[in-house]
């Protein structure tokens, strides 16, 4: 069985009710860095990068090829690329 850190909210839905059911969703994280005149995101979690001109449009990018991902990979391709847990922090470095 394939198991995603984050949180999954399946959503129940009437028997014969024309709603839509939401799909289940995963919390994933995104790196950003300037390149250029672009801005590179990364996610690490599944190693998935992407691109855009603003923060806002290389994020949505991002979204967009990791959910392209998780719909059309095997699912042993995504337990052999999801890494269970990223830490991010920052630190001091010397320099001379």
């Amino acid at each position: 069985m394939l198991q995603f850190k984050g949180t999954v909210r399946p959503m129940l839905v009437p028997f014969g009710s024309k709603q839509e059911v939401p799909m289940p969703t995963s919390s994933y994280t995104a790196i950003l860095e300037r390149e250029g005149d672009l801005y590179v995101a990364l996610c690490p979690e599944l190693d998935i990068a992407s691109q855009g001109v603003t923060v806002e449009e290389a994020t949505a990018n991002l979204k967009e090829a990791v959910e392209l991902f998780l719909e059309s990979a095997d699912p042993q391709e995504i337990t052999r690329r999801l890494h269970g847990e990223v830490f991010i922090t920052r630190f001091d470095a010397a320099h001379g």
